[in-house]
């Protein structure tokens, strides 16, 4: 069902769980599907011995794809008109990720409705690890 416009108000949340349990094979996946082979993803031992990192870590355009399926989730296919992030935290292996996306601003441009809106990701302790902002093509 897609989002209107009149249904909705500022303030209005919407959470999903986004990732349980991350795992190193699902970062080395990614790393073979972006081909994006930074050792911090994959090496433990250039990323703790060298890098001076606990652990490896997630690529952030991982995280902040699994961010935009919850705003996809939220808005609908093909309505995002725009979407970025930054990247505030590293995600490690075994975290559970939150992604929340709150209304900022309903508004009509040129006859269509749009949201504004906030894009926070935590992870299980909290800890924000994706900031950003989105905004969508809503029904009226």
């Amino acid at each position: 069902m897609a989002l209107r416009a009149s249904e909705l108000k500022v303030g209005d949340t919407y959470s999903e769980e986004v990732c349980k349990n991350l795992s190193r094979t699902q970062i080395v996946q990614y790393a073979g599907a972006s081909g994006d082979y930074n050792p911090l993803h994959s090496d433990e031992i250039f990323t703790t011995q060298i890098a001076g990192y606990p652990s490896v870590f997630a690529h952030g355009m991982l995280s902040m794809g699994m961010t935009g399926r919850m705003l996809t989730n939220y808005v609908g296919d093909g309505r995002l008109t725009a979407y970025g992030v930054r990247f505030t935290s590293q995600v490690f292996p075994g975290a559970t990720l939150t992604a929340t996306a709150t209304i900022e601003a309903i508004r009509e441009e040129g006859g269509e409705h749009f949201v504004d809106i906030s894009v926070s990701t935590k992870d299980e302790e909290g800890v924000e690890v994706i900031k950003g902002q989105a905004s969508a093509r809503v029904d009226p």
